[in-house]
């Protein structure tokens, strides 16, 4: 059996960093069917607010233009007709302008609530396999496809049944139209059309409802990542750790050949006198107690022992101290106060073999 292969299934929750790279790339969860179906909804009920109005404003201007525009005696001279251009585009500019904007702050307010801001040029950007013919007919017969057009059908039998039978409900009220005013047969109608067209609505919304929990899966679906995805991702972020292993000994090399070169510096090396070797250095214009400049163990200690004997400093046996300063002050730290007796009685010590003066 291939273990392999169960790496490569998708059966890991995608991670935040593949949610935030997915959402660079124009790659958002959100459902059309849910914005069409709350635009609708608006749309019907502007109708309704707007609707008797607005036709009867429309009535208005076409008896404006029909009578007294046909009597103005400038109606085909150059200020004439730029004045009924005017006239006619502001008239019906308050008719629709209202009921466009309405839609449109529906329409951005719906995808900003399910998107949020999303700026990608990447979705626009022009690709090869998208005039691809074979890759073309794979979409076309795809199994998303034959989703959407499962519920284009769907949607279509809901909207004609919908249609359907509101119009039989309302059959018995069309032969009265024939002894009604122009008015109260708009008014009629209008709320006719209102009614079929809000039951419309509320049936393409509970159908978005559901859209919105598919488009909901099948983003989730889409973003899922296999076992091997997220340890190369971790690599990516975190770094290979064989890379990192790498890096971190050099980082110690480095610090050792930088430990090793501050010996020649200290004034005694402290020793145990086989296990441990602790390099010491005080300088009083620059510390208030004497420093570690280097510590080692083994074989490290031998190579502290040998540069201090190349160069001449001090070694010292003293296997509680050396065993205290390795394994309580860090390198470059300096000594504690406990220890300032023992380590100033041999700097003195020192001190006056070399003729220097004894440390205050």
């Amino acid at each position: 059996m291939n273990l392999q292969l169960f790496a490569q299934e998708k059966t890991e929750k995608a991670t935040p960093r593949r949610r935030q790279r997915a959402r660079e790339r124009g790659q958002v969860f959100s459902s059309r069917e849910l914005s069409s179906a709350f635009i609708l909804l608006i749309s019907i009920i502007l109708f309704r607010i707007l609707g008797k109005n607005s036709i009867l404003n429309i009535a208005q201007l076409f008896n404006y233009y029909l009578t007294d525009t046909m009597l103005r005696e400038d109606l085909f001279t150059h200020s004439g007709i730029i004045t009924l251009l005017y006239e006619t585009f502001s008239s019906i500019s308050q008719v629709v302008l209202p009921i466009i904007l309405g839609l449109f702050s529906v329409g951005l307010v719906i995808n900003y609530m399910q998107v949020g801001f999303v700026l990608s040029i990447e979705p626009i950007t022009p690709k090869l396999e998208r005039i691809n013919p074979l890759e073309g007919l794979k979409r076309i017969f795809s199994k998303r496809s034959l989703i959407e057009l499962l519920k284009s059908s769907i949607k279509i039998a809901i909207l004609t049944y919908v249609v359907y039978s509101s119009v039989k409900n309302y059959q018995n009220l069309f032969p009265l139209m024939l002894d009604m005013s122009l008015a109260d047969s708009i008014s009629l109608v209008l709320n006719i059309a209102f009614n079929i067209g809000l039951k419309a609505a509320i049936a393409l919304l509970i159908l978005a409802i559901f859209d919105y929990f598919y488009q909901w899966y099948e983003y989730e679906k889409g973003l899922m990542m296999s076992k091997q995805d997220i340890k190369e991702e971790y690599k990516e972020v975190e770094g290979n750790p064989q890379i990192k292993s790498r890096i971190r000994q050099i980082q110690r090399q480095m610090a050792r050949s930088r430990m090793m070169k501050d010996v020649e510096r200290a004034d005694v090396v402290i020793t145990n006198p086989t296990h441990y070797a602790v390099a010491l250095a005080y300088d009083s214009a620059l510390h208030n107690a004497p420093v570690v400049l280097a510590k080692g163990a083994d074989k490290l200690a031998e190579r502290i022992k040998e540069i201090a004997s190349n160069n001449d400093i001090p070694v010292v046996e003293n296997e509680a101290l050396a065993q205290t300063l390795y394994r309580t002050v860090e390198v470059g730290d300096e000594i504690p106060e406990t220890l300032y007796q023992a380590v100033a009685e041999i700097l003195a010590f020192i001190y006056s073999l070399k003729g220097e003066e004894v440390m205050k």
